[in-house]
């Protein structure tokens, strides 16, 4: 039987883009349809087609519908077949069927399967195809849907998943979101049958005079392009108002992934941005990941005057590069003093870490109102910043109320934050409170740098006694006149030199990844030449490579820990080799 060739063109958190059939040029992509034998669809839009037998226990085959293993056969295939065996309903979780589906390269799983069939666990099953038989149920049953998908994504990372009958054009950017990569037209049908169509905004009776319009191939579409573009979590939050279930969902889906390791984004595409259009999603996990940190690990630089500016957050990102932060910067003209912006959904975002993901990324519409829960996150991250990092003194330019254990000078009083009377208020509360004196440029790249690595890295020991020449904004880090890194803007990270990461090594300040001992590394790191991995890794962040106990070189995660199990193609790329 042949392989079913896939790659990963693209991914957004549990959602992947599938290039089906040669790397180079794919036949098909998903997600994508699982067609009928009367259904008729491009093959780009649909790679498969299935049928079934009937029987009890039934059997279930999936023909794909071009070469998806042109290295093996110039003919349309693999063709994959598995019995489904008993598969009775999830309110039985507590009983076993007794007759197990078979395992293979397609492989049925079911609700009571995942609980009672000890065989999903064999190290060596590799499916290409996981079909979730019960996935109808699932859908009526509160959190097991998401419950499932996310077990069976991180147990087979490497396979398509298909959830058979729930799937159409107006849940499909969703069901995506959440991991699903392969549909069926079960509910278009069922919906055509009763003289109704269902569309990207939901189900609706079909007018007489309608012109034909295919809305899968309009969904797919746009989920497609959602994924490459990073944006399909606002796509799916949009076509979740089809449906209380849906935002049912999408909620315990949040509440899963806020709660999984190796699942979010360290470093993104300058491209990229976090919309936060509406109050769900406040809630999204890269949203509360960031509170924690903030909340109950983030130090302030040392060495700062201990003076606390609160202000305003910007529209333009970073926020130092607007018209409003640079009159703030002009009044209060110091650097001493910790500055951090207000700002909803993230609550708080200190000056040190204004360029990284999520904070310079971030688009939300300004109406200068605040709810209570945008007011109770902020309020309480105050708090605990306050009680963390000993302050003196909040000077209080953002506009908001504060209680605090500390004295609180409030320069704007109601007036609009860069009118001349609240600057020059502000100017006053400045000069009345600072003691220590002003930092050196080089000091403040060293001080953000810092704060920077104690996010990014596992400690920022290696960037002590370096020394931060070169020009805004690709400031150079050497140490001992050696280059070590390079202030990457367009990542809001770093760019790890050759000379770095021994350094990085013996003080481990990265992740680790090992290779197995047989190879000889020369570029990507993938399946072949893996051996073990940090279960806690985030897409885009540098880890250490190492070989037995010895560190051979760098490289970038092109994937998150989640899919280092099993998924076929790159993880990691080479970047710097010793």
């Amino acid at each position: 039987m042949a392989g079913l060739g896939r790659t990963v063109l693209a991914r957004h958190r549990m959602s992947r883009l599938w290039g089906l059939g040669d790397r180079s040029s794919p036949s098909s992509m998903a997600p994508g349809l699982v067609l009928s034998p009367k259904d008729e669809y491009d093959v780009i839009w649909a790679p498969f087609v299935t049928t079934g037998d009937g029987a009890i226990p039934r059997s279930i085959t999936l023909e794909s519908r071009a070469p998806f293993a042109p290295w093996e056969s110039e003919e349309n295939g693999p063709s994959l077949s598995a019995s489904i065996g008993h598969v009775l309903p999830p309110s039985l979780d507590e009983a076993d069927a007794g007759e197990v589906a078979s395992k293979g390269e397609l492989l049925p799983v079911s609700w009571q399967s995942m609980n009672h069939d000890s065989e999903l666990l064999d190290e060596n099953l590799n499916p290409h195809v996981v079909v979730m038989t019960d996935a109808l149920q699932l859908a009526n049953r509160p959190g097991r849907l998401v419950e499932a998908i996310h077990v069976i994504k991180t147990r087979f990372p490497g396979a398509l998943l298909w959830a058979p009958g729930i799937g159409g054009p107006d849940n499909c950017a969703v069901l995506s979101w959440f991991g699903i990569d392969l549909f069926d037209t079960t509910r278009t049908h069922q919906a055509e049958a009763h003289g109704a169509v269902l569309t990207w905004n939901g189900p609706r009776m079909k007018s007489e005079f309608e012109p034909d319009f295919n809305h899968w191939e309009h969904a797919l579409s746009e989920v497609r392009s959602a994924i490459e573009n990073n944006s399909l979590r606002e796509l799916a939050q949009a076509q979740s108002l089809n449906s209380p279930r849906l935002i049912e969902h999408m909620r315990n889906n949040d509440k899963i992934i806020a709660n999984s390791e190796g699942v979010l984004s360290q470093i993104v595409n300058q491209k990229s941005a976090l919309r936060v259009n509406n109050l769900e999603s406040h809630d999204d996990p890269i949203i509360l990941d960031w509170v924690d940190f903030i909340s109950n690990s983030y130090s302030r630089p040392k060495d700062l005057d201990d003076v606390l500016i609160l202000l305003p957050c910007s529209a333009r990102k970073p926020y130092s590069a607007s018209r409003s932060h640079k009159a703030f910067r002009r009044s209060i003209n110091h650097n001493a003093a910790h500055e951090v912006m207000v700002t909803s959904p993230l609550g708080l975002v200190p000056r040190d870490l204004e360029e990284v993901w999520p904070a310079g990324h971030y688009d939300i519409p300004v109406t200068g109102d605040w709810t209570q829960d945008e007011l109770n996150r902020v309020h309480q991250m105050v708090s605990k910043l306050i009680s963390r990092n000993n302050y003196r003194i909040v000077i209080n330019h953002a506009g908001i109320d504060l209680q605090c254990d500390i004295p609180v000078v409030d320069t704007r009083k109601g007036l609009r934050a860069t009118s001349h009377e609240a600057l020059e208020q502000l100017t006053q509360a400045v000069h009345d409170n600072m003691r220590k004196k002003r930092r050196s440029g080089e000091k403040i790249n060293i001080d953000n740098f810092r704060s920077v690595a104690r996010l990014h890295h596992l400690n920022d020991s290696w960037l002590d006694s370096i020394q931060v020449r070169g020009r805004f904004p690709r400031w150079k880090v050497l140490k001992d006149g050696e280059q070590i890194a390079m202030w990457a803007p367009e990542r809001g990270g770093f760019s790890i030199s050759k000379a770095c990461v021994p350094f990085l090594d013996s003080l481990d300040s990265l992740k680790r990844i090992s290779l197995r001992p047989d190879v000889k590394w020369k570029g990507d790191v993938n399946l072949a030449n893996l051996e073990s991995y940090d279960k806690s890794i985030r897409a885009g962040e540098d880890v250490l490579v190492m070989q037995g106990f010895q560190c051979i070189g760098s490289a970038r995660a092109s994937a998150p820990a989640w899919e280092w199990n099993g998924t076929p193609g790159r993880l990691a790329k080479m970047h710097q080799r010793l």
